[in-house]
């Protein structure tokens, strides 16, 4: 299934240049199954001679923002009724929604931030913050800020990597599970933080 979205990627891409990275933007921010790691590698292996730097972020950027907001007002009209009712034939997982509600649920306006680095919930985590109505001004700070953090940093390796780029769609997994581990630490250490200085007092 990866292969299939990695080579339908490449090709959208090819043949549209700027157009296809921001259409496949807007559905990897959405709840289709085009991961940025199939999309960003690869523009950003073509910089330097099909694409420039501004451009690839430029693009990401507003794919990322257009399709989060789709999203958002989705939850924000439709909620969890229109999801049950619909969410089939955008292949929707229940499963997936309802962690990304609970991540939400969490950490609360600045999930939109940090759910930008971790995958499946990156997918899902504009519905929630429509559902709870969340300032739409805030949500879109918060997603460009994290996904253009993240589309650039994938584009980097790409570019880095050259030919050999396409060794990044064996590997992103494992930077997904690191960034997990590292906010498992952080979420750890400020928990210990607020139970010591509550003992404390």
């Amino acid at each position: 299934m990866f292969e299939f979205i990695f080579n339908l990627a490449i090709s959208c891409i090819s043949q549209t240049g700027y157009l296809g990275v921001c259409f496949l933007m807007i559905l990897e921010s959405m709840i289709f199954p085009i991961p940025s790691e199939a999309v960003m590698p690869f523009a950003g292996f073509l910089i330097g001679s099909k694409f420039s730097w501004q451009g690839v972020l430029f693009a990401s950027s507003l794919g990322s923002i257009i399709g989060s907001s789709l999203s958002y007002f989705i939850g924000l009209y439709g909620g969890r009724p229109f999801l049950e009712k619909f969410g089939k034939f955008f292949l929707l997982d229940k499963h997936h929604l309802e962690l990304s509600e609970k991540f939400f649920e969490k950490y609360g306006d600045k999930a939109i931030l940090i759910s930008r680095f971790i995958p499946v919930i990156r997918h899902f985590i504009s519905i929630p913050a429509g559902v709870c109505k969340m300032n739409f001004l805030k949500f879109s700070i918060y997603t460009l800020i994290g996904a253009s953090c993240w589309n650039m940093f994938l584009a980097y390796l790409g570019f880095a990597l050259q030919e050999n780029w396409t060794q990044i769609s064996k590997y992103t997994h494992y930077i997904d599970y690191l960034i997990v581990f590292l906010l498992l630490i952080a979420l750890i250490y400020f928990i210990k933080t607020i139970y010591k200085t509550k003992n404390r007092v």
